[in-house]
């Protein structure tokens, strides 16, 4: 309302019809102080109604790109996914929280790839195995592909070869390195990052104690 207000003081200077133009939305029969008025009631009806973003203390709403996250994770439970990736990935809202990190850096072709490896691994079909192996290739693998992976020429070549007959630990020595490098770098960037920071702070019973 202040704002509104100051606004409305720092055009008092200009001529009338100058104030007029500069005021959008005030109809040319209204005059200033049936205008301040209104300003005042729709100010207070915005103060009486504010946005539920504070419903739930037990939320927190994380929003590096994308949709917004709502993750409901105990303290207990983020404090340990900094004992490890695998802590991390194997809780639903920290994989969660990691994936939307990897997103807000453009960086998230890796923990795809790696997810992709994990479901692969569980395929007993060979049919759907053999669809499966050419679909990450073509993914993830492939020059030019959407998400190529920074991987050597020795690692991407034995993958070439073994999806002649794919196996369930066709992409093994690859799913090892991405991980890997996830661990050395991006692991410890989201550790410190404002999104996990916030998690941590704002989780059930940190926020109750």
């Amino acid at each position: 309302m202040q704002s509104s207000l100051i606004l409305l003081q720092s055009n008092h200077s200009l001529s009338k019809g100058e104030y007029r133009h500069k005021q959008e939305g005030m109809p040319a029969n209204m005059n200033k102080q049936s205008f301040i008025k209104g300003l005042k009631n729709r100010c207070s009806h915005l103060l009486r109604h504010p946005k539920a973003t504070t419903e739930s203390s037990q939320l927190v709403k994380v929003k590096p790109r994308g949709p917004k996250l709502l993750l409901n994770p105990t303290h207990e439970e983020a404090l340990k996914w900094a004992e490890s990736l695998d802590d991390l990935l194997s809780h639903k809202y920290g994989l969660i929280a990691f994936k939307n990190f990897l997103k807000s850096e453009y960086n998230d072709e890796n923990i795809d790839f790696w997810l992709a490896c994990e479901d692969y691994k569980k395929i007993i079909s060979p049919t759907k195995r053999t669809a499966k192996a050419k679909k990450i290739f073509s993914d993830f693998v492939e020059p030019m592909s959407p998400k190529e992976l920074n991987l050597d020429f020795y690692t991407k070549d034995k993958i070439t070869q073994d999806l002649q007959h794919p196996s369930s630990s066709c992409f093994e020595a690859a799913q090892k390195k991405v991980y890997a490098l996830m661990e050395n770098n991006c692991y410890s960037r989201f550790l410190q990052s404002d999104l996990y920071q916030n998690i941590l702070n704002n989780s059930q019973d940190h926020q109750q104690t």
